[in-house]
C-alpha cells in the first residue's frame, strides 16, 4: 500500500496546499476578532512571537513524521509502536469534529455571497445574522452545500482535487485580498486602524492574553488535527521539508497580518468597535459594505475571499479521515468520502440547529455547536499536538540535525521538542479545561 500512495507534483504545490490548510477562516475570520478582544497591536506581537518560535517545532515535527513513516495518522502512530495506534484515531476524530461545525460557518459564507451577488438590502445586519442562524432549512442547506464542496474536491484525489483546488482557490485569495486592502486604506482615518494593529500597549499584556494567542497559532497553523501528518506522508523522499516548514509559517503569517490590514482600517474609518468577536464579519464588515459605494461588489469580493480561505482549510480537514478510511479498510477514495458525508452531516445538522430548535441541548452547559468548537479547539487539539510531540522527540526520536544544518538551532529544537512544547501544550490543556 505505502508504494502506491500518492505524492505531491512538486515542491510548489505542497506548499500551495499545505498553505491552504493552514490560512482559512482561522487568519479571516477568527484572527480579527481574537486579535481585537485581545489589545490588538500588543496581542499581535506576542502572537508573532510564539508562531515564529514555539509553533515552529510542532509543525515541523507533524509534517517529519508523515515523511518519514510515510502513512495516514493511525498507521504513523502504530509504525513507532502498535501501542500507539489509539492515538492516531484521534486525529480523524479530530477532524470529523471540527468539520462538524466549522462547516457551518462555511454555510453562512456561501449565505452571505449569496446576499451580496442579488444585492439584498438589509437594515439590521445583527438581527438578520441571529435570525438566519436561527433558520433550520436555509442554515443547514448552506453548510451540507459547503461540506459537498469540501467531498466533491477531496474525492477526486490529490493531483485533480486537492492540488487543482490550491492552485486555482490560493492565487485567487491573495489576488482579492490584495485589492481588498488598498480599497481598505483608502477610507478616511484608516490609519487609526494601523495604529491599533501596530502600535502596542504593554499594559494589556496577561496569561490570558498569552494563551489566546498561543491557541491562536495552533488553530490558524493546523497543529492537533493531523493534516500536516497527511500532507506531510505525500512528500516525495527527497524533498526536505525546512524550507517547506519556514514558508507555511511565513505565508500563514503573511496574510493574518494582511488580513488584519483588511479589516481595522475599515473598522475605524467607520468608529466601530474591533472587540465585537465572532460576529465581526458577519455584523460588522456587512454593516461597513452597505455604507459604501459600489457595496455589494466589495461585500462579494469579500465573502468569496472568505470562501476560498474555507474550502482549502476544508479539504484538508476531510482529508485527514479519507486518508485513514482508504488506507486502514482498503475502500475507494469516493467511497470514504460519501461515507464521511453522512457521518459529517450527522453531526453538522444538529450543531447547525443548536442555534435554534436544539438550542436547549447542552452538553456541559453548552450548545452543540460551542461543545464542538470547546472540544476540538481547547482539549483534542492540544491534545494531539502533545501526543505528537512525545512520540516524536521520545519514541521516533527526531533530532533537529537531521534537518537542521545549524548545530545550535537543532539542539533547541531537540529541547523544544522534548520539554518546552509539551509543557506548555500541558499548561494550554489545564486552563482550557478550567
Amino acid at each position: 500500500m505505502e508504494n502506491n500512495r500518492p505524492n505531491w507534483t512538486s515542491r510548489v504545490t505542497f506548499i500551495l496546499a499545505a498553505v491552504g490548510s493552514a490560512v482559512g477562516l482561522g487568519n479571516i475570520w477568527r484572527f480579527p476578532y481574537i486579535m481585537g478582544q485581545n489589545g490588538g497591536a500588543i496581542f499581535l506581537l506576542v502572537y508573532l512571537s510564539l508562531i515564529l518560535t514555539i509553533c515552529f517545532i510542532p509543525l515541523f515535527a507533524e509534517l517529519a513524521v508523515g515523511k518519514i513513516t510515510k502513512k495516514e495518522c493511525i498507521g504513523a502512530y502504530e509504525s513507532v509502536n502498535p501501542k500507539f495506534k489509539f492515538l492516531g484515531f484521534l486525529n480523524p476524530f479530530t477532524g470529523v469534529l471540527i468539520s462538524s461545525f466549522y462547516f457551518i460557518v462555511g454555510g453562512w459564507i456561501l449565505n452571505y455571497i449569496y446576499l451580496s451577488l442579488s444585492n439584498t438590502k438589509i437594515d439590521d445586519f445583527g438581527n438578520y445574522f441571529s435570525l438566519f442562524t436561527q433558520s433550520s432549512i436555509p442554515s443547514c442547506g448552506f453548510t451540507l452545500i459547503f461540506l459537498l464542496i469540501c467531498i466533491i474536491f477531496t474525492a477526486r484525489g490529490i493531483k485533480k482535487g486537492i492540488e487543482f483546488a490550491n492552485n486555482v482557490l490560493m492565487p485567487l485569495f491573495a489576488l482579492i485580498l490584495a485589492g481588498l486592502i488598498i480599497f481598505s486604506l483608502s477610507l478616511p482615518n484608516a490609519h487609526l486602524g494601523l495604529e491599533y494593529m501596530f502600535k502596542p500597549d504593554f499594559s494589556k499584556v496577561n496569561a490570558h492574553m498569552f494563551l489566546a494567542a498561543l491557541g491562536q497559532a495552533l488553530f490558524t497553523l493546523s497543529i492537533g488535527m493531523g493534516a500536516l501528518l497527511t500532507y506531510g506522508s505525500y512528500i516525495k523522499e527527497d524533498k526536505s521539508i525546512t524550507k517547506s516548514t519556514y514558508m507555511i509559517i511565513f505565508s500563514d503569517t503573511l496574510f493574518a497580518l494582511m488580513a488584519g490590514i483588511m479589516i481595522f482600517p475599515a473598522i475605524f474609518s467607520f468608529g466601530l468597535e474591533p472587540n465585537s468577536g465572532a460576529g465581526l464579519v458577519f455584523v460588522t464588515l456587512p454593516y461597513i459594505f452597505s455604507n459604501i459605494p459600489h457595496g455589494s461588489i466589495v461585500s462579494a469580493a469579500f465573502f468569496i475571499l472568505l470562501l476560498a480561505a474555507a474550502v482549502t482549510s476544508g479539504i484538508s480537514i476531510i482529508e485527514v479521515p479519507v486518508a485513514s478510511m482508504t488506507e486502514r479498510f482498503k475502500i475507494s477514495r469516493k467511497k470514504a468520502c460519501f461515507i464521511l458525508f453522512w457521518i459529517i452531516s450527522a453531526i453538522a445538522i444538529p450543531a447547525s440547529l443548536s442555534f435554534g430548535v436544539l438550542d436547549n441541548v447542552k452538553i456541559i452547559g453548552k450548545t452543540i455547536f460551542d461543545f464542538l468548537d470547546f472540544a476540538t479547539s481547547n482539549v483534542l487539539m492540544p491534545l494531539n499536538a502533545l501526543f505528537l510531540c512525545i512520540i516524536a522527540g521520545w519514541f521516533l526520536k527526531i533530532r533537529g540535525e537531521q534537518f537542521i544544518s545549524n548545530r545550535f538551532l537543532a539542539k533547541l529544537f531537540d529541547i523544544g521538542l522534548k520539554y518546552i512544547v509539551p509543557l506548555i501544550l500541558v499548561s494550554l490543556l489545564y486552563i482550557g479545561l478550567k
